[in-house]
């Protein structure tokens, strides 16, 4: 509140503007604002609706305002009296005059009851030449004149008879109602809500009708294993048939409707647009309908119609929008004999009048009616019902016998084919040493992978030499392995040890994608980003620059950032370019022509750790330099950045800035100075350099930049947002999070959560040591609280006396009501969590409840941090929006998994969950992920650092999500470990020293 009126740009979201948000909305009344953008301007469209009304005076204070909205109108006129009236007031009359002239109110009569409707539209080309004057109108047509074209299609098609039959009585009961409204008996009494009740059930009535067309609809699409599309639907019912047709063809899917956070849905978006495995999304057509970006789709389906044109072209649009490079087809699916024929004829109707006001020239929806006889088999479809009950049959749920079923007794005596293999050396010597150790325990995790798990039936290809380039190993033939089974590069030391861990497979029988983090699925980096095993002769190296002695496993100084170099004089920039020519002078060398991940500095002697800057090649870039012939020693050495007479910059160092809201990462000079570039990792992992100038996509810069990816994505979710909250510039990731872990304040507790208790003794503190009094603070404090205060603040600073019987004597109902909150000497409330004075907005409305239960905080950051330590729910919520419910150890994607198990028929749940890491789980605990799945079943949110270590009341950087198999196994070893604790310190507590005996007294 306090910064609205020193900020010169104040951006609010509409969620912000409700009747609760009382001290906001003052200061937004006080300032009053040169210019005011309000964009998708349609959402204040409603005269009743309390958005409207509260941002209504705000647009009208302002000196110059500004609305935004492709849609003015989404079906009638009376939407734009609103938004008119915000920018000139009265310039069309009042609201009566206006309906009565463009709305064509009238009276309606229901029986006995008369209503006013306006609803309607009337003199609208006289509406459209007012409008002219105030609007600037433009068209998709006009302004994107490259983008492809939209093509509609209906497709109609006839229920099944059972179905047509229960649709008919429906439609001779709403006639009859608006025959005779008055012979229908109704509790409510008015003939009106009997109608729009009527119309409500049979809309719902229609969505189930056509459900099971639907599916069958999707489940047809789905078989076209290249094509990705968008399904729209309003009812819960229908989205949940297209889910669990999704489900059914074992189609990876997202789903977004009211029920998921604005958070998640960004995420969900990134998905479905970067992951080809994500073949359908499915949308509410309010809630996904408008502001999300679905380009990767080429097809759209409309499961269910709309009241309103203006929803249906704005989620046409998610699709047909700047990015889409192909024809967007639409598809409408229509019952016959159901509300669909009615709502089909009123969208035109609609379009007709929005056409007519906005553009001037009258509209409809064109699409064409395909043929018929092609969707004869949706005419077939069985008829869908949403909930299945749950029959305690051996089919549905497991058994004791299957859970601890005996194998046959010949796989005792042949080799498991998907048993882990270890590499043995060949010289006799021992094992190899595993070089997946911390290198720095706080900052870096695992910098090289470990030692390669082999499998037999898998289809990659790792190249031994290549990635070990050791001359104690033997040169072994090529063998597959997949990369859904690849161990992850940051895999704690606790991760479940069994025999289904090597072999965990998704329900359709192929790797298990469906249920993996994207760092297991076709964007991991278990095998690409795997640098080369540096001999085991050397321990250390010293860097050249400033001395310190680095471990091998180092490619470069820890201290000052420089690569590794053996000759030790030559400078960072220098070894970079030194190492690209060497590189080219192997491959001239090579006889082979395999595509094998090479490192791009291999020494001729015997190979030594390369630099940084060498080993980002490890990132499968490919070479787009030719090779040169070996005569032509010009022609191979000739730097890279010089090609076609144009000389780029080469920079001998970079630096980075995280995007605070974003997935961009800013470029800096090596001086900090911006460079106005900027780059999405997920980007150059998927090789689109497109958003980089040239100059940094050549060779020496492009190392660079592979070199901050590489390191970036090793970084668990977590430590990124926490870079990206800090807004720091750095040059390295790992350093960053390294020295933002160090800054945060060392908090040791052994209690889980933050109590009122805490806080109540947190304020008696603080009044006892500074002065001043406390207060009770709730949403509905009583009468006494209220009384209290307003006395304490006629009276002026309490004596101390007061204080002492205000803080000894807190209120019975402090920890069930609100928080005992101090209050300084000059009548100033203190922050509930870091005692410091709250801001003057909200200390000068004291005497008011809802200004006192707003200044328990004295920032944002505060209240985040307390609801982070003190609810449940809430730091839940926010490890959600990091890490999406994907395990940290062993990189389920626990949460997407809860959505299938959930949204499958009550008959598949089985299936899904016996294919999965869950089904380790006991038997009582699959069972009820069969009967009640529930988000808290697949995942839980833990501490790295136990509470009974002092890990409790902490911040987000100690918090992880873990799978339930994961945690259960962490909570059963923390458990002995306690246990062995409390065994030793009783041992030591009354056992005796043994030395004293041999001691003189």
């Amino acid at each position: 509140m306090r910064m609205i009126s020193t900020c010169k740009v104040t951006v609010l979201g509409y969620g912000l503007l409700t009747a609760d948000a009382k001290l906001l909305i003052d200061a937004l009344y006080k300032q009053r604002f040169r210019v005011v953008l309000v964009d998708e301007s349609h959402y204040m469209k409603s005269r009743n609706a309390s958005r409207s009304k509260l941002l209504l005076p705000i647009v009208q204070k302002a000196t110059r305002a500004l609305l935004l909205t492709g849609t003015p109108a989404l079906g009638r006129p009376e939407e734009l009296y609103m938004q008119i009236d915000g920018l000139f007031p009265r310039h069309f009359g009042t609201w009566t005059e206006y309906a009565k002239k463009y709305c064509n109110a009238h009276v309606r009569y229901f029986g006995n009851r008369t209503q006013w409707d306006y609803r309607g539209a009337s003199n609208l080309d006289d509406l459209h030449q007012r409008l002219s004057s105030i609007m600037i109108r433009r068209l998709k047509n006009e302004v994107l004149t490259q983008l492809p074209p939209k093509i509609r299609q209906r497709i109609p098609f006839d229920l099944p008879k059972d179905v047509a039959k229960e649709m008919n009585t429906s439609f001779e009961e709403w006639e009859k109602l608006m025959r005779c409204p008055e012979s229908v008996s109704s509790d409510s009494g008015n003939p009106f809500v009997q109608v729009m009740g009527m119309i409500t059930r049979m809309f719902k009535q229609t969505a189930l009708a056509k459900a099971g067309a639907v599916k069958d609809y999707i489940k047809m699409m789905l078989e076209n294993e290249k094509l990705k599309f968008l399904v729209f639907g309003h009812h819960l019912s229908m989205l949940q048939a297209c889910t669990e047709a999704a489900i059914e063809s074992k189609a990876r899917y997202i789903r977004i409707d009211g029920s998921v956070p604005s958070a998640e849905r960004i995420h969900l978006v990134h998905q479905f647009q970067n992951d080809p495995d994500t073949r359908v999304a499915i949308l509410s057509i309010q809630a996904a309908g408008q502001g999300l970006t679905f380009t990767a789709a080429t097809h759209v389906v409309f499961a269910e119609l709309y009241w309103d044109p203006g929803h249906i072209k704005q989620a046409e649009d998610r699709a047909h929008r700047i990015g889409q490079s192909c024809s967007v087809h639409i598809h409408y699916l229509i019952a016959k004999g159901t509300l669909d024929t009615l709502m089909w004829g009123m969208l035109n109707r609609k379009a007709n009048v929005t056409g007519s006001t906005l553009n001037g020239k009258k509209e409809k929806i064109q699409a064409e009616v395909d043929d018929e006889e092609k969707w004869d088999f949706l005419s077939f479809a069985k008829s869908w019902t949403p909930n299945e009950e749950l029959d305690d049959t051996k089919d549905q749920l497991f058994t004791h016998f299957e859970k601890d079923k005996q194998h046959d007794i010949r796989s005792f005596f042949s080799p498991k084919p998907d048993a882990e293999k270890k590499r043995k050396r060949t010289d006799g010597e021992e094992e190899c040493v595993d070089l997946a150790g911390e290198i720095d325990g706080k900052a870096m995790e695992e910098v090289f992978a470990t030692e390669a798990k082999v499998t037999s039936d898998s289809s990659e290809v790792v190249d031994v030499d290549a990635l070990f380039p050791d001359e104690d190993f033997e040169q072994e033939a090529k063998r597959f392995r997949l990369s859904g089974s690849q161990t992850p590069k940051s895999t704690p030391k606790s991760t479940p040890k069994s025999a289904n861990s090597g072999k965990r497979k998704s329900w359709s029988g192929k790797p298990c994608t469906l249920f993996s983090s994207p760092k297991t699925r076709g964007l991991s980096e278990g095998a690409l980003l795997t640098p080369p095993r540096p001999p085991l002769s050397e321990k250390h190296w010293n860097c050249p620059a400033c001395t310190y002695t680095n471990n091998s496993l180092m490619p470069y100084c820890e201290i000052c950032e420089s690569p590794r170099n053996k000759r030790g004089s030559e400078k960072p920039a220098q070894a970079a370019s030194v190492s690209c020519i060497q590189e080219e002078k192997e491959n001239q060398s090579q006889s082979d022509g395999d595509n094998e991940l090479v490192d791009c500095a291999l020494q001729e002697s015997p190979p030594a750790p390369q630099s940084d800057l060498q080993g980002d090649n490890l990132l499968s870039i490919e070479n787009n330099n030719s090779e040169a012939h070996p005569g032509e020693e010009s022609a191979a050495t000739e730097p890279e950045h010089c090609h076609n007479s144009t000389c780029f910059p080469v920079y001998d160092g970079l630096m980075f800035c995280a995007s605070r809201h974003t997935d961009r990462i800013y470029l800096y000079s090596k001086d900090a100075e911006p460079m106005n570039c900027n780059f999405i990792p997920l980007d150059i992992k998927l090789e689109n350099w497109d958003d980089l100038p040239e100059a940094m996509q050549q060779r020496p810069n492009r190392s660079l930049i592979l070199r901050f990816v590489r390191e970036w994505n090793s970084l668990t979710a977590m430590k990124q947002r926490i870079i990206r909250k800090s807004g720091l510039i750095f040059s390295s990731p790992t350093l960053a999070a390294g020295e933002l872990s160090k800054q945060h304040s060392t908090h040791s507790s052994t209690k889980r959560y933050l109590t009122k208790e805490d806080v109540a003794a947190a304020s008696l503190s603080k009044v006892q040591s500074s002065g001043g009094s406390v207060r009770l603070v709730s949403r509905e404090p009583t009468l006494s609280v209220k009384e209290k205060v307003s006395a304490g603040a006629a009276a002026g600073p309490p004596t101390r006396t007061e204080d002492q019987n205000s803080a000894g004597c807190p209120p019975e109902d402090a920890e069930g009501k609100g928080y005992l909150q101090a209050v300084d000497s000059a009548g100033n409330p203190l922050c509930v969590f870091c005692q410091e004075p709250c801001s003057r907005i909200t200390a000068q409305k004291l005497s008011a409840a809802e200004a006192a239960w707003d200044s328990r905080f004295c920032s944002r950051k505060c209240q985040d941090d307390f609801l982070i330590r003190s609810n449940q729910g809430y730091m839940r919520a926010k490890v959600f929006e990091t890490e999406h419910g994907v395990c940290q150890q062993c990189c389920l994607n626990a949460h997407e998994l809860f959505l299938s198990v959930r949204d499958a028929p009550v008959s598949q749940r089985k299936g899904l969950l016996e294919s999965t890491w869950m089904a380790q789980l006991p038997l009582d605990q699959l069972n009820e992920l069969i009967r009640s799945p529930s988000e808290g079943q697949f995942w839980q949110v833990d501490h790295i650092r136990p509470v009974y270590g002092g890990g409790g009341q902490c911040a987000l950087d100690n918090l992880q999500t873990l799978c339930t198999v994961c945690h259960r196994e962490r909570t059963a070893r923390q458990a002995k470990e306690r246990s062995r604790s409390k065994k030793l310190s009783v041992a030591s507590k009354y056992g005796s020293d043994i030395t004293k005996f041999f001691t003189k007294a």
